[in-house]
């Protein structure tokens, strides 16, 4: 005997009513933080955005809303964020109805492409207000982060260089056989003439001219000259064009070796997260960011492969941004060099920023090399070094030394009065030569030793230790957690907008971690200010709600 099934009437035709996002969305979910911040920012910047005429746009605050959340939850695409706006309940009650599609979305980012990154600095603000962070602290490190351009679009600095200097001779044999004239002038020249495209021209324009003033040919070989050297003007003008493009590639390259085609600010550079283990260049970012308490508090992109050229630059953002610099800063080996410690000392920064052999020195079976000129015994009263044979060692000169950024470093030079027939000779140095001759930096010792006093020290201890958590943890959650491992845009301009719209969503998305771990753990907190926050958060006038959408400017 069968039994019949009793289940609920179901027709998915009939008319239903939708529900209520307003009372369905839990009062803690992550949706409502990032309406309540919103709400909160200063929006006076987006209004010069905007046309006083015309049909009256999507509000700002609630693209901005969208967009945010969609970061949060590791959606890029405009076209995906459309689509979450027609079927997820927490878009559709940020959105408030509304339903911008991805073309508005992608033109609402670089609109306000300029504007987002002081967006950035109000959030961190706020966490800094609420406690999150104190900005007095920072934890300094770079990752490099591939761009959306080609791989195989790439262009090397020697390469454009040797085949303009090629270029340069087919133009100048090209001319001596157009013109005697020309070639006689050439000749008659001490030193080679470097054309320009504008030189170019108007030798062009010259030689027209007096190929038009001439008469028509009567026979075939003055026919055959004729077309012989309408050729070669055109060949001049390829070559002309050629160079044009030679000089805008320098040009748009400055002073970096390497750029794309495609994304002329991206640098080629050695990624560690290469899919084929075969250490492949590729175009990229070099991003620069500071963190505190795994918050993201800066950050800056630069086109160097190293970071040492970077933290001056990215220090002078920092106080750009909150008109202050940061009381400690921590960063590892990549960034100790004489400039940049003179700049932070210079500065009032304690700096707990490690050199190239700081490691090698802290480690148990270390011992020191004798012959290495670091560990000569240097006598500051004789200003000389003594060797390990006991021998001095005096001062001849100084010599001085250009970074790239234009730092000039003094490097003062001792030499031995003899070393030959010294037992120790093969030992010592083999260079050629009976006296050896040492440089060393005076400052930057002294900064190194200032340095290690600190790296060395509990506090030194304790930010070391830290170092190894903040930035690298910010590091992999933005790209093994969030999969930003690759920028979705041309231009450094639409680059940093992008990373600024992500950086926004990871603090509110950390934020909401932080409350959610802590109220989960019965609301021990070591954050001043983290029960102010979710009340603050759950005020009613922080809110926004369905009843009227709006589309007005703020």
């Amino acid at each position: 005997m069968s039994t019949k099934l009793h289940t609920k009437s179901y027709n998915n035709n009939r008319l239903f009513l939708m529900v209520n996002p307003n009372e369905d969305i839990p009062r803690n979910d992550p949706v409502r933080v990032v309406d309540s911040m919103v709400e909160s920012l200063d929006l006076k910047d987006f209004r010069k955005l905007y046309k006083e005429k015309g049909r009256c746009p999507y509000h700002p605050k609630m693209m901005l809303k969208v967009i945010i959340y969609a970061y949060m939850n590791n959606i890029y695409s405009c076209r995906k964020i459309e689509g979450q706006l027609q079927r997820d309940i927490h878009y559709i009650w940020l959105a408030a109805l509304e339903r911008p599609d991805f073309i508005t979305i992608n033109r609402f980012r670089n609109r306000v492409k300029n504007e987002i990154n002081n967006i950035f600095t109000q959030i961190v603000l706020v966490l800094a207000d609420k406690g999150f962070v104190t900005l007095d602290v920072e934890y300094i490190d770079g990752t490099k982060i591939e761009s959306k351009a080609n791989k195989y679009t790439f262009v090397w600095r020697k390469t454009v260089e040797k085949n303009r200097a090629k270029l340069q001779e087919k133009i100048r044999i090209l001319l001596q056989q157009i013109d005697e004239v020309i070639a006689q002038d050439k000749a008659a020249e001490s030193e080679p003439v470097e054309f320009t495209s504008e030189s170019l021209t108007s030798i062009i324009g010259e030689l027209k001219e007096v190929l038009a003033a001439q008469p028509e040919p009567a026979d075939k070989e003055s026919k055959k000259a004729r077309r012989e050297r309408k050729k070669q003007i055109k060949e001049l003008e390829k070559h002309r064009d050629k160079l044009n493009e030679y000089d805008s590639r320098l040009e748009q390259m400055g002073d970096r070796n390497s750029m794309s085609k495609t994304d002329p600010d991206a640098t080629f550079m050695r990624m560690k997260e290469d899919a084929m283990n075969n250490g492949q260049t590729k175009p990229g970012y070099n991003l620069q960011l500071s963190a505190e308490n795994q918050f993201i508090t800066g950050f800056a992109l630069f086109p160097n492969p190293t970071d040492t050229l970077t933290l001056i630059p990215f220090l002078n953002s920092f106080l750009d941004r909150y008109h202050h610099l940061p009381s400690v800063a921590v960063a590892d080996s990549g960034y100790g060099s004489e400039e940049n410690y003179r700049f932070m000392d210079e500065a009032g920064m304690e700096a707990y920023v490690k050199y190239n052999r700081f490691h090698l020195e802290q480690r148990p079976r270390y011992k020191p090399n004798p012959f290495h000129q670091d560990n000569f015994h240097y006598n500051a009263a004789e200003d000389c070094y003594v060797c390990p044979m006991g021998q001095h060692m005096t001062r001849i000169g100084t010599s001085h030394k250009k970074t790239a950024s234009g730092y000039r470093s003094e490097n003062a030079r001792y030499r031995a009065q003899n070393c030959k027939g010294c037992p120790l000779r093969c030992m010592c140095y083999k260079a050629k030569g009976d006296r050896r001759t040492i440089e060393v930096n005076h400052r930057l010792n002294e900064y190194k030793r200032k340095a290690r006093e600190l790296l060395t020290s509990d506090e030194g201890l304790r930010h070391r230790g830290r170092r190894c958590i903040e930035p690298e943890a910010v590091f992999g959650q933005m790209k093994f957690n969030m999969a930003y491992r690759r920028f979705r845009h041309f231009g450094k301009d639409k680059v940093t907008m992008d990373f600024a719209f992500f950086a926004i969503a990871f603090n509110i998305k950390k934020m909401c971690s932080r409350i959610a771990k802590q109220t989960k753990n019965g609301g021990n907190t070591p954050h001043f200010g983290l029960f102010l926050l979710i009340y603050w958060i759950l005020l009613p006038e922080n809110r926004i709600f369905l009843d009227k959408p709006q589309k007005s400017v703020a």
